[in-house]
């Protein structure tokens, strides 16, 4: 089944800009719908309807980065008919609209800066953390990385995590998170030197937990080990070296606002 799920994938990749329906997709499995849609669940955690948008997301910050076609077309090239629809889900996802995340990427507000680890950090306001987390993150590789370890309601990694922790190399992190499901997700970046082109960043290992069950006044520990990228694994569409920017506050402040910055 891994294989035909595969399958299905690389056809995301190659056809994201098409009207992809479910039958489609199914199709180059070659099962039916309903049982391709189960299997597939179970294998990436999320639906293909959800995997074949964050593909589709990915793919628009590559062009945003990369070229300098409008956002307009950028919307229709990835698979959108509407400029509005493709906005608000890039916004949702990406936790900037394309014009301010193209706007920084060229200011290199998105580029991962030098110094130590951080503590946690929470990120959203609203939330009245309930409880810790504490967590281990181990590596097969010796090479100075950066790690953002963050956690999220869902499974895909997308907006800003609710909490997260900076780690220069593999150790120990910790959480302060309400009560409730979690998924905690890391991503590991190779701290090249020089640093690789904005546009060709890709993480050099992930690592991710089950759902946890974070208890009010309870401790919940989580062990995670980086591994490769497989074609099963969603694409990251938060801008994670965003997380690294100077201005973020520690846990506790108030929630923190990036400098104006114009730009299409």
């Amino acid at each position: 089944m891994q294989v035909a799920v595969e399958r299905a994938i690389a056809t995301m990749w190659d056809r994201y800009e098409e009207p992809l329906s479910l039958d489609e997709i199914a199709n180059t499995a070659i099962l039916s719908k309903f049982y391709f849609s189960r299997v597939f669940r179970n294998l990436t955690g999320t639906s293909p309807g959800r995997f074949l948008s964050a593909v589709r997301l990915h793919q628009a910050k590559s062009l945003l980065l990369e070229t300098d076609l409008s956002v307009t077309e950028i919307s229709y090239r990835v698979g959108y008919n509407s400029l509005g629809t493709f906005t608000s889900r890039f916004t949702r996802s990406v936790s900037h609209s394309p014009a301010r995340y193209r706007a920084l990427a060229r200011a290199g507000l998105l580029a991962p800066s030098g110094g130590g680890a951080t503590g946690p950090q929470q990120l959203l306001d609203g939330f009245r953390p309930a409880s810790q987390l504490e967590g281990t993150i181990r590596l097969p590789t010796a090479q100075p990385v950066r790690i953002y370890v963050g956690a999220f309601r869902e499974s895909i990694v997308q907006g800003r995590p609710t909490a997260c922790a900076i780690l220069d190399g593999p150790g120990s992190f910790s959480l302060s998170l309400p009560e409730g499901a979690w998924y905690i997700r890391a991503a590991v970046l190779a701290m090249d030197d020089p640093p690789s082109p904005l546009g060709q960043r890709r993480p050099l290992l992930v690592a991710s937990s089950q759902v946890l069950n974070v208890r009010r006044d309870q401790v919940t520990r989580v062990n995670l080990i980086g591994r490769p990228l497989t074609p099963l694994d969603l694409p990251i569409l938060l801008a994670l070296p965003e997380l690294d920017f100077s201005g973020l506050p520690k846990a506790g402040a108030a929630p923190f606002e990036l400098p104006a910055i114009t730009g299409t």
